[in-house]
């Protein structure tokens, strides 16, 4: 079996949210991801280098525990690391401003 691969952040993204249709999951990236954007800001607030360590750890883990125990399939990330980061933060802003639904309709 041949695996599709995606040239353009355009042509991943449906892809990329056909993998994330879980409510649960959902949510869970988006506090990943808020968390993440909290730590960046923490970090330059205060000047302190090591907020910057937990960025991926809070970001990472909260959303492999939304694809592990809830999506029940392998992130993206392993396969398209920048297309996969990229798409976060795509999909954080449209939950945030409501473009997107956490749930899903099916």
């Amino acid at each position: 079996m041949t695996e599709k691969r995606f040239k353009s952040l355009k042509e991943f993204y449906p892809f990329y949210l056909s993998e994330h249709s879980n409510l649960t999951s959902r949510i869970l990236h988006f506090i990943g991801s808020l968390l993440a954007v909290l730590l960046l800001f923490t970090a330059v607030l205060f000047h302190d280098l090591r907020f910057i360590i937990g960025i991926p750890i809070v970001g990472y883990g909260f959303a492999w525990v939304g694809h592990f125990f809830f999506e029940k399939n392998k992130p993206a990330t392993f396969q398209y690391p920048a297309y996969s980061l990229a798409c976060d933060f795509i999909l954080f802003w449209e939950l945030l401003t409501g473009s997107q639904p956490f749930k899903v309709k099916k």
